[in-house]
């Protein structure tokens, strides 16, 4: 049963690192609140912290002091086991490198979404064709990493972060890899596609133009949204 779309609010984030002296403070009391089909690219310099807040959104890191909250669920207050469940069907994420397996083909790749959460049955195997279809690769789904380009695999990559029908798709310089054309393109992709389904939509990014592509933009400043 596919989760209904959910808001995304956080409230007051703040994220500590100690250190041999005093703890360094990478957020600064970060608050943003997103409804379904929201998107937002988020800007900074590099060690501003914005991957730090996506994996603080996304349950891959936790904040020192603050709250998360999806909908009615505050993900940090799930059990390790329930925490892992929570992030594989209600957040969907695409890396700058695309993390596919190089031994699995790439309607396998996308599969594997699934397969994390349980069984593979013939309707996640049509979901998979279908969005593999939908980023252009219907003719390359039994071809292996190494036989794609990288715009290819980064829109495999995509496939597989909406394979379980996430609220949250998180993108973390997804088109840091590529050149101009398939970064354009793949951005077009993350919006058109996170649209459809009602996800919301976060893109950390260097680049301006993808951050236009994808309509607002924040800027990490100080540990702070701005």
């Amino acid at each position: 049963m596919t989760a209904p779309p959910a808001s995304l609010v956080l409230t007051d984030v703040t994220k500590e690192y100690p250190t041999p002296t005093e703890p360094l403070c990478v957020l600064r009391g970060v608050s943003l609140s997103l409804a379904p089909g929201d998107r937002v690219a988020i800007l900074g310099p590099s060690g501003s912290g914005k991957s730090t807040l996506l994996n603080i959104i996304g349950t891959l890191d936790r904040p020192t002091a603050g709250q998360v909250r999806l909908g009615e669920v505050d993900p940090f207050a799930l059990s390790a086991a329930d925490l892992a469940q929570f992030r594989s069907r209600r957040v969907g994420f695409v890396f700058q490198d695309h993390h596919l397996l190089p031994q699995c083909t790439a309607l396998e790749n996308v599969l594997l979404a699934k397969l994390a959460a349980g069984a593979v049955d013939r309707a996640d195997v049509a979901r998979a064709e279908e969005l593999l279809a939908r980023v252009g690769l219907s003719g390359r789904r039994e071809h292996v990493p190494a036989e794609l380009s990288g715009g290819e695999r980064q829109r495999v990559a995509i496939a597989r972060a909406l394979m379980n029908r996430p609220a949250m798709l998180l993108c973390d310089e997804p088109t840091g890899n590529l050149d101009a054309p398939a970064a354009r393109a793949v951005g077009e992709l993350f919006v058109e596609l996170a649209g459809e389904t009602g996800a919301i939509l976060i893109v950390v990014t260097h680049s301006e133009s993808l951050a236009a592509q994808v309509g607002r933009s924040l800027r990490l400043v100080e540990g702070k949204l701005a």
